[in-house]
C-alpha cells in the first residue's frame, strides 16, 4: 500500500485513495464530501459513460426517437439534438443503455444483445480504471488538487482477479492509490435488497455469473428467453450477485488495501474526519 501507516498517511502531502465495494453504501456521497472539502472526485460509472460508452447511449436514445414520426423528420433534418446528460449523481443513462434481458414487449433486450452490452461495459469499465493515474496527474498539473480520491463502480470486483498478485488493473491502482473497501453488514445488504425490489435497475455482471444465474432462472421458471419479465430476472439475481461479490471484496481488502465499515462511512462528515478514519483503519491493520 502506498501509505503502510498511519503517520505516512497523515503527513502526506497529497492523499489518493479509491473507494470501494457495494454500490449504496457511501462511495459517491463520501467523494462528494471530499470534493467540498478540496479534493479532486473522479468517478468510474462518469468516465465509462462519457468517455467510453457515450456515443452509443446517445445512439440508444436516438434509436428510439426515431420511432416517433415528429421526432425521426426533426432528427433526420438536424432540428434537435439528443445526448446524454449523465452526472456523478444522475447515470440513469448509463444504467438504461445497459439495460435488462428479456421480453422486448416489457423493455427487454434480446440475451446476446444484452451479453454484448455487457462486454462492452466491462472493457469500458477496466479503460476507465485504468485512466486514473493520468487523471491524478491531469488534477495536480492543471488545477493544482493535491488529494486524489477515485470513485469507483460496484462491479470493480467483476473485472479484476484479487488473487493474482500480478492483475495488471488492481497493481496499477494500488500504485498510486489507498485501496479502501467500504464493508456493509447483512443488515445493510437487506437494505439493499430491499431497495433494488421497489426499483430495480440494470447493473454488470461477471460473464460466467450471469450466464449461470440465465440459465438457472430459465430451468426454474420454464420460461423461454423472450418471454422472461426483465424486471423480475434482475430481482432474483441482486442478492445472488450481491452474494457472489462480498468475498471478492473480501480478498481486494486484504490482499490490496484495508477496511472500513459502512458505519464508520456514515460517521464522516467532512474531509477531516476522513482523514481520522483512515488514519485508524490503517492503525487497525497495522496490528491485527
Amino acid at each position: 500500500m502506498i501509505y503502510a501507516t498511519a503517520d505516512d498517511w497523515l503527513q502526506a502531502t497529497g492523499k489518493r485513495v479509491l473507494l470501494f465495494g457495494m454500490s449504496g453504501l457511501g462511495k459517491t456521497r463520501i467523494s462528494a464530501i471530499l470534493r467540498g472539502g478540496g479534493w479532486f472526485h473522479y468517478s468510474v460509472d462518469y468516465r465509462i459513460g462519457t468517455r467510453y460508452l457515450g456515443e452509443d447511449i446517445a445512439d440508444n436514445f436516438k434509436r428510439e426517437a426515431m420511432k416517433v414520426p415528429l421526432l425521426r423528420e426533426l432528427l433526420m433534418t438536424d432540428s434537435v439534438h439528443i445526448r446524454s446528460n449523465i452526472t456523478f449523481d444522475n447515470l440513469a443513462p448509463l444504467a438504461t443503455w445497459l439495460g435488462k434481458p428479456g421480453d422486448p414487449a416489457k423493455g427487454g433486450l434480446p440475451f446476446d444483445e444484452y451479453r454484448r452490452r455487457q462486454d462492452m461495459h466491462r472493457e469500458a469499465e477496466i479503460a476507465a480504471m485504468l485512466d486514473t493515474p493520468r487523471f491524478i496527474a491531469r488534477a495536480q498539473e492543471l488545477y493544482g488538487y493535491a488529494d486524489f480520491v477515485c470513485d469507483t463502480s460496484g462491479s470493480i470486483c467483476e473485472v479484476v482477479d484479487p488473487d493474482d498478485a500480478a492483475d495488471p488493473v488492481l497493481t496499477t491502482l494500488s500504485q498510486h492509490l489507498l485501496m479502501v473497501w467500504i464493508e456493509g453488514t447483512e443488515a445493510h445488504t437487506a437494505d439493499l435488497v430491499r431497495r433494488f425490489d421497489r426499483a430495480p435497475k440494470p447493473m454488470y455482471y461477471h460473464p460466467d455469473f450471469l450466464d449461470d444465474a440465465w440459465a438457472a432462472y430459465l430451468s426454474e421458471t420454464g420460461l423461454a428467453p423472450g418471454a422472461v419479465d426483465p424486471d423480475a430476472f434482475i430481482r432474483w439475481t441482486y442478492a445472488r450477485a450481491l452474494a457472489h461479490r462480498q468475498p471478492l471484496y473480501r480478498s481486494m481488502a486484504r490482499n490490496w488495501g484495508l477496511t472500513v465499515s459502512a458505519g464508520e462511512i456514515a460517521a464522516v462528515d467532512s474531509a477531516e474526519s476522513f482523514t481520522t478514519l483512515i488514519a485508524r483503519a490503517l492503525d487497525r491493520r497495522q496490528s491485527a
